[in-house]
């Protein structure tokens, strides 16, 4: 097996820690923001799995953007509704943060790799 991408395991590092804490948030809280936090986060690891092998990943890169946003404010809540500690959101806080400077190189990355391809496309004259 080819060795993983470093966003990848920090990914799956974070599901480890992360869902189950949100598992034992009170039934109030569990079902309308847990359930939906560990849904995101599934849905990040297997969205970075695939886009690993996709040709123009650009696009894809950016909507997981917008979906890390999202869990950086449900996280947010979740010390506001003191359902957290202020540890936990801090060690957290620094997991998420290291996925996002991963996912932005990669962004800088494929951003670099699509304007190389424009300049190096031929110009098409009529």
């Amino acid at each position: 097996m080819a060795a993983e991408l470093p966003i990848i395991q920090k990914s799956y590092d974070l599901i480890k820690w992360y869902v189950p804490l949100l598992n034992r948030l009170p039934r109030e809280h569990k079902f309308p923001l847990g359930d939906r936090m560990v849904i995101g986060l599934y849905n990040l690891l297997e969205n970075l799995i695939l886009i690993r092998y996709q040709k123009d990943k650009l696009p894809q890169l950016l909507a997981l953007n917008s979906k890390l946003d999202l869990l950086r404010y449900q996280t947010r809540l979740l010390l506001d509704f003191d359902l957290i500690s202020h540890e936990r959101y801090q060690y957290v806080s620094k997991l998420i943060d290291a996925i996002g400077t991963d996912l932005g190189g990669w962004i800088k990355q494929q951003r670099e790799k699509a304007s190389i391809k424009l300049m190096k496309a031929p110009v098409k004259r009529s």
